[in-house]
């Protein structure tokens, strides 16, 4: 089983808001899911993701790879946890 860490729309129509989840890799987007571990709120300006950095390290060292979008999302995240 490929376990992916991705986003799942739950906005609204033209009010997106994205949920950061570990899914199976054979779910669709906004199917079943393992653990929800962040937001993305893109029409919010400022601080717009949150992300769990602890069960983010979890999840990767048990193989759960993050697509694109949400690996910069945790890149950001880890960025500004150093610098805090």
């Amino acid at each position: 089983m490929a376990v992916k860490i991705r986003m799942k729309r739950i906005g609204a129509k033209n009010a997106p808001v994205f949920r950061i989840v570990v899914a199976d890799g054979r779910s669709p987007r906004d199917g079943k899911f393992i653990e929800e571990i962040g937001t993305y709120h893109p029409r919010q300006k400022g601080d717009n993701v949150k992300v769990d950095l602890e069960r983010v390290k979890y999840w990767m060292s048990q193989g759960a790879q993050p697509s694109d979008t949400v690996a910069s999302f945790i890149k950001k995240a880890s960025k500004a946890a150093v610098a805090v």
